[in-house]
């Protein structure tokens, strides 16, 4: 059994009908039903702050170690051979030339110096930025333990709260790092009724994964399309 890992997922139920009582009148449904709420005082309580995860950046580094060491050991090579007496090697000469008789307003030297000028912007964005995106830090409850929730199974864990709700047909659960949004399709009970109990229990749901940082909830109730 494998879990999803696309912190978006939907899932249905069978379809409940119930009855209308004799005499009764049946008002026309709303279409749609959203609204969007801030985490509440009880979310709000974070037990202590804890930071993102970091990561190790394992490949960037390990890419640019192997460029710097193979042309460092290469143009230390040339060096060498220039200083005992061997001539230097054809693309250091080529370079050099190219260099003392190209302006600086060049087609190539202006691409040159763009492609590393994006290059070295790239690595410090990876240099000062986290990363690992998909994990969402936990509470720090206990003294010198570090836990982290993978956005993947938060969304699944509120998914199946939701669908546990009354009304609720199908549901989609997208889980970002300061927002939750859940769309709904509601086959029956009046939709205002059913985003309030989706709004209770997944208030509830995301107090007792206990993040770090409660992101704020957007629910969106509607009614399933209509066939033909």
């Amino acid at each position: 059994m494998t879990e999803p890992h696309d912190p978006e997922h939907r899932t249905q139920r069978l379809p409940i009908t119930r009855p209308v009582e004799q005499g009764a009148v049946r008002e026309p449904d709303q279409s749609a039903s959203s609204a969007a709420y801030d985490p509440g005082p009880a979310q709000q309580e974070s037990g202590g702050r804890a930071g993102r995860f970091w990561s190790a950046r394992r490949i960037p580094a390990a890419v640019l170690a192997l460029v710097v060491l193979g042309g460092a050991g290469l143009l230390l090579y040339d060096v060498a051979a220039v200083r005992a007496g061997h001539p230097a090697m054809r693309w250091r000469r080529t370079l050099a030339d190219e260099l003392a008789d190209r302006p600086l307003d060049n087609v190539w030297v202006l691409a040159g110096a763009a492609a590393a000028v994006a290059i070295g912007l790239w690595l410090l964005v990876l240099a000062v930025t986290p990363g690992l995106r998909g994990l969402l830090p936990m509470r720090p409850d206990h003294p010198g333990v570090r836990a982290g929730l993978d956005r993947a199974a938060a969304a699944l864990v509120l998914r199946d709260r939701a669908i546990e709700v009354s009304g609720v047909q199908s549901v989609r659960v997208r889980m970002g790092r300061g927002k939750v949004g859940v769309r709904a399709v509601s086959h029956f009970r009046e939709l205002d009724d059913v985003r309030a109990d989706l709004d209770t229990a997944l208030g509830t749901g995301i107090k007792e994964l206990g993040l770090a940082r409660p992101p704020s909830l957007s629910v969106q109730v509607r009614r399933p399309a209509k066939k033909g």
